[in-house]
């Protein structure tokens, strides 16, 4: 390979800790760009800096525009073979245009008109729905039909054949969370067609899956069922119980006991039942509940997040970025950057009269490679 043809391109450069700018310096630099290599002196402020310095960038996407759109798209866009899905993925401004919302972490809105169907696929990518509005979905996954409904979070770990029907007569809009761009860096993907239809057994519209009627019960476990596969075995973790956790952390404190991560601020973290471990084997998924007045610490970590605003208002905090919220709503969290939010909830915006965030996250990768940490940064 030539100097000209090689996509390696290097600069002496006079500065502070570089060798001196000399013609045999040139010389070494085009015999590095011919054989395909590149001297550390040259890249290790990019490549070793001292802090992370995460390529996507704070960014907010209101509930309401993007709504609209999936409601458009409803009427123009089929859902079938090929597009698979009527999903429209979030793409943060510093990524290229790339459907990530960070380097790590695909979040999307999908929307499924009265009567449709999304046909049966299955995927090594994890992922999990979770819904802000809205009831009448089932998703069948493993030919289990999993019942959606307003603050419902259903997970559903790689390699696992599901299907979407909407038995109702009013359209229906959720957000998926997926580990698409992590897969896809790592090069490690593989996604398989189902089957075009799935049965009238599966059409079925039941009250509790089957997982739930098997996992779904506090601190029992069946004996008779093993559970060995990656990812959580419930797919259903339903708003009632969650709403519940919360609140009952938010009284504890006014009672004079443990329980909040800090004063006004609950928090919950959906666990895998079989172990008690994250539900994802790459993502985290939790929902913080701010009572109206009280504001959170500025905290940054490694990793990133995507939120979604359930309930109430507030004001959000990300880096230099600050942003008025309401239901709905979704932004990113990039890694290291300090996040804070301040509740401005109450009766008339808010069913729990508190901010409700849903929040998911990469944390699990970064801790199985030991990368995790956080610091408050006041």
């Amino acid at each position: 390979m030539t100097t000209t043809d090689s996509p390696v391109r290097l600069q002496a450069v006079s500065a502070p800790d570089q060798p001196d700018v000399t013609p045999a310096l040139e010389e070494l630099y085009r015999g590095f760009e011919q054989e395909l290599l590149v001297p550390l002196w040259t890249e290790i402020g990019d490549l070793m800096p001292a802090h992370p310095r995460s390529r996507a960038v704070p960014h907010l996407w209101r509930w309401e525009n993007l709504l609209r759109l999936a409601a458009q798209a409803g009427d123009i866009v089929p859902v079938g073979r090929g597009g698979e899905r009527r999903a429209i993925a979030l793409a943060n401004p510093a990524l290229g245009g790339r459907p990530f919302a960070t380097p790590t972490l695909w979040a999307a809105i999908q929307y499924l008109m009265p009567g449709e169907n999304a046909p049966e696929h299955r995927h090594t990518q994890h992922a999990f729905r979770f819904v802000v509005e809205g009831s009448g979905v089932w998703t069948v996954v493993g030919g289990d039909a999993v019942p959606m409904n307003r603050g419902d979070f259903l997970p559903q770990a790689g390699w696992n054949w599901h299907a979407h029907h909407n038995a109702t007569s009013e359209p229906m809009a959720w957000i998926d969370g997926l580990d698409i761009p992590l897969q896809y860096v790592t090069e490690a993907q593989f996604f398989e067609f189902g089957r075009d239809e799935i049965s009238d057994a599966e059409r079925i519209t039941p009250e509790r899956s089957r997982s739930e009627r098997l996992w779904a019960h506090p601190g029992l476990t069946p004996v008779a069922v093993a559970h060995t596969t990656p990812g959580s075995p419930l797919l259903s973790y339903k708003w009632e119980y969650t709403d519940r956790a919360l609140s009952d952390q938010l009284l504890l404190e006014k009672e004079g006991y443990a329980g909040t991560v800090e004063p006004g601020h609950a928090a919950v973290r959906y666990s895998n039942p079989a172990d008690g471990r994250d539900v994802l084997p790459t993502i985290r998924a939790e929902v913080h509940r701010v009572a109206r007045g009280s504001e959170t610490s500025p905290v940054r970590e490694t990793g990133s997040s995507v939120y979604q605003v359930f309930d109430g208002s507030g004001t959000v905090t990300v880096g230099a970025h600050t942003w008025s919220v309401t239901r709905g709503d979704l932004f990113v969290v990039p890694s290291w950057e300090p996040f804070s939010v301040r509740s401005e909830a109450g009766a008339t915006d808010s069913d729990s009269q508190a901010l409700d965030l849903f929040r998911f996250t990469d944390a699990p990768v970064f801790e199985a490679l030991r990368l995790n940490r956080q610091e408050t940064t006041r």
